[in-house]
């Protein structure tokens, strides 16, 4: 079996360091929280306010991460954190089932929320790194096809150990020891990074940052898809749980979410290279407004099912391709920008299910926040369509300067 792993191209081993980070850092790490809700809410007195705080709490752990790694330049630092931060997914989700104890779930999906931003922004910067400089293509769509796998994996294993009666603690440590397995090809295929300044081929690597307007437009577009994002991604298993005819249904549409997304981000990639990344960007943000409200605006589960599928195929794809234009402004140090954008991204993150859960208090249930997810989108919708205008006005102003700097030669 070691003999047939050698002989898997670099790039394969590489990309599937990645899926599998993705796999324990968003499914182990992260996701298992949401089909494991209703669960915990049964067995271990989880209330409706607690659990949209605990929510927020691990995607403050995530803003945090995304702050680190917007500071840290150093790229062998980068390596460092990111292995840590697998350890830490591993032993956070441990932690949960531990006890019922408030104070400690808060922690763990603290430390959690640091190990998904090392996964996330550390590992994605390396890769595309180690792509750029291997002269491959430099596109992230295979490697992040990694959340809708651990999206979908974590629904298919708690609806297994629900048939198998386990309670809710014992679930959170099977999670933990499937998290020990994927630890093995995250940790071990993913080698260590190159500080040169060129690629293999002797082409140097340089930076070409966007201007700080654009910047700005695009990171309050990406904070715009963070609160669309969140509210359901979190929330949508309980929403779908409460709603009429379709209780019991929430970890089938979770993992049908999960079965959209794995593939979206390299179908995305093809759309982008066809259309541009904006107007991919654009599309995928319209076609998530109809993801999020079709499983409350419909009348069964197949309208639930078709919704969430849409949003899973749409969230995955926009992340990915922000991200991956991110590394390509910034391919010497990638994650530095990517820790940027996620900062916007964060701060909905934590902000989306503090306020959802508030009006759950108000309104008797989660429906609400959908609704206020959908309208912040047509927000980041309208913020795309200006960064499209703004795009093609830098593109206008720079072939004007090169022609002006042509008639100056001659």
């Amino acid at each position: 079996m070691f003999f047939a792993l050698t002989l898997i191209p670099a790039r394969y081993k590489v990309l599937s360091a990645g899926i599998f980070n993705l796999v324990l850092v968003m499914g182990v790490a992260r996701f298992s929280y949401t089909p494991l809700l209703p669960l915990m809410q049964q067995q271990a007195g989880l209330g409706v306010a607690e659990a949209g705080w605990l929510a927020a709490i691990n995607y403050l752990g995530y803003l945090s991460g995304a702050v680190l790694a917007s500071l840290i330049s150093d790229v062998v630092l980068k390596d460092r954190l990111y292995r840590l931060g697998m350890i830490v997914a591993v032993l956070t989700t441990a932690m949960m089932g531990i006890t019922t104890n408030p104070m400690v779930w808060a922690v763990s999906r603290y430390l959690a929320g640091l190990s998904t931003a090392a996964g996330m922004l550390f590992g994605s910067g390396l890769i595309l790194n180690w792509l750029i400089r291997h002269d491959n293509r430099s596109e992230l769509g295979i490697h992040f096809s990694g959340i809708g796998l651990g999206i979908a994996g974590s629904a298919v294993a708690v609806m297994l150990m629900n048939r198998w009666q386990l309670d809710w603690s014992a679930q959170w440590y099977a999670f933990a020891a499937c998290g020990c397995v994927l630890l093995l090809p995250a940790l071990g295929w993913l080698p260590a990074p190159d500080r040169s300044a060129v690629t293999h081929s002797g082409q140097a690597l340089r930076d070409t940052p966007p201007s700080p307007f654009f910047l700005h437009i695009f990171m309050a577009a990406y904070f715009c898809a963070g609160v669309g994002y969140v509210v359901s991604a979190t929330f949508i298993v309980a929403i779908v749980d409460h709603l009429p005819g379709l209780g019991g249904q929430g970890a089938l549409v979770f993992l049908f979410l999960g079965l959209g997304a794995a593939p979206a981000s390299v179908i995305w990639d093809f759309v982008a290279r066809r259309t541009g990344e904006l107007n991919a960007l654009l599309l995928a943000a319209l076609l998530q407004i109809a993801g999020i409200l079709l499983p409350v605006l419909g009348n069964g589960l197949i309208t639930a099912l078709c919704g969430t599928v849409l949003f899973g195929a749409t969230v995955v794809g926009m992340v990915s391709l922000v991200l991956t234009m991110a590394g390509r402004y910034y391919p010497t140090r990638p994650a530095k920008m990517m820790g940027k954008m996620t900062l916007s991204y964060g701060i909905a993150q934590v902000i989306g299910p503090a306020v959802t859960a508030s009006l759950a208090m108000h309104l008797g249930g989660y429906r609400g926040g959908l609704y206020l997810a959908a309208g912040v989108m047509v927000v980041g919708a309208l913020l795309l369509g200006l960064l499209r205008v703004v795009n093609a006005q830098t593109h206008v102003s720079g072939n004007r300067a090169a022609i002006s700097c042509g008639d100056n030669n001659s």
